[in-house]
C-alpha cells in the first residue's frame, strides 16, 4: 500500500506588489495555519516517509512549519520548481517516479492542479482544497502503476474544521 498526501500551500500575503508570485510570504493566517495542520497530522499519527514541495516560499514555509509538529527533519525536504504551475498529469508523472521503496509522501503546491489531481486520483469529489487542506489518498499499487480513480480516499481536512 501507498499513500499520497496532498497539502496545499497555506494563506499567502499579497501586501507586497512587487514580490514575483513564487517569492509571496504566507500571511499572518497561514503562518497560524500551517502548524495547526501540522499538529493535527502529528495527533493523526501521520508521518511521511518523504516529503516533496514546491520551491515557491509560501509553499515551502508551509511544508516547514508541519514538518517542524510531525517530527519530520527539514533538511530532508526535497524541494523543487517541477511542482509550481505544473498540470495534474505532471504532478502525477512526478508520482510514478517517486522512489517504490518509499510508501508514503507528502506533496506541497499549489491550486487548481492539486484538487484536480485528487479528483482525477479518486472517485471522491472536492470542490476545492482551501489554503492549508490536506487530503490522503491511499494506492494499492506501486508509484508506476497508479492511474485514473486507482486511489481510496482517506481524509480531508483543512484549518476551518477546527477553530470556533
Amino acid at each position: 500500500m501507498k499513500k499520497l498526501y496532498l497539502v496545499r500551500h497555506a494563506k499567502s500575503s499579497w501586501e507586497n506588489s512587487a514580490l514575483r508570485d513564487k517569492e509571496r510570504p504566507l500571511n499572518k493566517r497561514g503562518k497560524n495555519d500551517a502548524p495547526l495542520m501540522g499538529k493535527i497530522l502529528s495527533e493523526n499519527s501521520i508521518k511521511p516517509d518523504q516529503i516533496i514541495s514546491s520551491e515557491a516560499v509560501r509553499a515551502k514555509k508551509t511544508a516547514f512549519a508541519i514538518a517542524k509538529k510531525i517530527d519530520y527533519p527539514k533538511e530532508k525536504i526535497i524541494l523543487t520548481d517541477d511542482i509550481y504551475e505544473a498540470s495534474t498529469f505532471e504532478l502525477l508523472s512526478m508520482i510514478k517516479h517517486f522512489d517504490k521503496d518509499c510508501n508514503s509522501v507528502m506533496l506541497f503546491g499549489h491550486n487548481p492542479a492539486l484538487t484536480d489531481l485528487f479528483n482525477y486520483l479518486t472517485k471522491h469529489y472536492i470542490d476545492n482544497i482551501p489554503t492549508c487542506g490536506v487530503t490522503g489518498i491511499e494506492f494499492e499499487n506501486e508509484w508506476a502503476r497508479i492511474e485514473e480513480e486507482s486511489g481510496k480516499f482517506l481524509f480531508f481536512l483543512y484549518p476551518k474544521m477546527y477553530k470556533k
